[in-house]
Formats: C-alpha cells, structure tokens, sequence
C-alpha cells in the first residue's frame, strides 16, 4: 500500500500524525530565524537545501525542526520542506544485480530534499518480532535510526514500509552512497526520515544510502559491531561497486538478540 507519510504501526504504540509541538506566532509568510522558535531549535535550510556542516565544525549535528500545521506561518515559509513531500522526478528501475532501485530523472543540487523514508513506525518490541519471523530469503526493509544526544541518551525511531511505503522502500544501500539521511521533526518528536543529496547528482544517476548510518556520522556512533566470521553466512552480500566496499550490508544486532 503506498502512503506518502508514515503511519502508525500495527502495534499502535507510536503515531506519528499526533501533534504535540505548539506552532509558531509569527505573521510572516515566511518565517526568520531570529524570531521563530521553530527555527530557533535547531538547523537551518538555505534556499531550500540543507546546509552540510563538516564534521570539523562541530561534534554534534543540530536537529531540524519545521514548522507545523499549528503555525500561524504560510505553507511556503522557508522552514517547510519535508512535509510538502516529493517534489521531484524519481524512476523506480530493476537493476542488474540488485533488485529494484530508484534513480532521479533530473539534476539533484547537493543539500536538496529527495524523498522520506516513510511506513509504519514501530516500537521495538514489534521492530524486533518482525525481524525475527523473517527468514534468510526475505528482504528486510525495517530501519533502526538512533539519535545519540549530547547527554549521552540514546533516541530510537524504527520505520517498516515491507507492506505500507513509498518509494524511499526501493533506495540500495551504497558504501559511497549520494543521499544521507536526517530526522526531521515537524508536528511531534516522532521524526520523519528524509533523504538529502550528499552532493549534486546529475539525472539517471541511481540514488542510495548508507543503511548503517556511518556516513556522515562520528566515528563509533553506529551501534553496528564487527560480526563474527560466522555471522557472514547470514548476512547479505553488498553489490554496490563501491571502491571501499564492505562485501556486505550494514549488520545491527539489536533487533537480532534475545533477551
């Protein structure tokens, strides 16, 4: 089933349509930074592209925060990008060695929104009993995106779309991919996972992303540990083609274990 936006999952412990942030007073059609809360939250888009700071700059990213449907801002202020969904030309393909894959059918600048990831948000508990009913030959589309604050917490989002999705579904993983991935938070703390162009892409190139979340990211903030040799018989092979290939894709033990 297509969907646009995530929804809730089966469980119905997480929705991510409840709004819980209040909306911003401003009259503007478009808001400033200097007196919008929204914006004073977090990270910035310029000209509707996400700035990429370098990891010289600073330790930690900024989040993003949008402005909501309580907001008494225009639908085209500045700080609303994710939520206005797809805006581009994207081609789902079937690729030569690794399934289905999507590529953009024009120019993507560096910084520029692409596509979310959106399907039904789960707890982990529902996360990690849909990972384990599945078998060696079942695609696995859950992602597990954590969020490692300053104070050393950790924030969880785990997002299916195995049967409620968008194209963002059919993205290969890619150890020197051309996307990254942000949580962008627009009505609530349950992020939307949008796609931004790590560079300019130019049209029919294929889109992917880093599935460990290594990309772009501190080292040794991934939760992904080194497998042990006999884990590599259950993992599945990486055909990306990349020049630093991991020969397999990212492994995240978590949603594996039991208690």
């Amino acid at each position: 089933q297509y969907s646009p936006d995530s929804v809730a999952g089966a469980d119905g412990e997480i929705d991510p349509t409840e709004i819980t942030f209040p909306g911003c007073s401003c009259r503007n059609s478009s808001c400033v930074a200097a007196e919008c809360p929204c914006l004073s939250r977090g990270q910035n888009y310029s000209s509707l592209c996400l700035r990429l700071a370098g990891q010289e700059e600073q330790q930690f990213s900024r989040p993003v925060f949008e402005c909501n449907s309580l907001c008494q801002c225009g639908d085209w202020c500045q700080n609303r990008l994710v939520q206005r969904g797809l805006q581009l030309r994207l081609q789902v393909f079937r690729t030569e060695s690794k399934g289905w894959g999507v590529r953009t059918l024009e120019p993507v600048p560096e910084g520029s929104f692409v596509c979310e990831y959106a399907g039904e948000v789960l707890g982990f508990a529902e996360a990690q009993r849909r990972v384990q009913a599945q078998t060696p030959q079942d695609p696995n589309y859950i992602i597990a995106v954590r969020e490692h604050l300053h104070d050393g917490r950790v924030m969880e989002t785990f997002v299916d779309p195995t049967h409620v999705g968008n194209v963002g579904r059919f993205l290969n993983h890619s150890c020197e991919p051309n996307l990254f991935m942000v949580p962008v938070r627009v009505d609530s703390m349950v992020p939307k996972l949008a796609l931004f162009a790590a560079t300019d892409i130019p049209a029919g190139e294929e889109l992917s992303y880093d599935y460990s979340g290594r990309f772009r990211n501190s080292p040794g903030t991934s939760r992904e540990h080194k497998p042990l040799e006999e884990e590599n018989s259950l993992r599945k092979p990486c055909y990306c083609g990349a020049r630093t290939c991991a020969s397999f894709l990212p492994w995240d033990s978590s949603l594996f274990s039991t208690p």
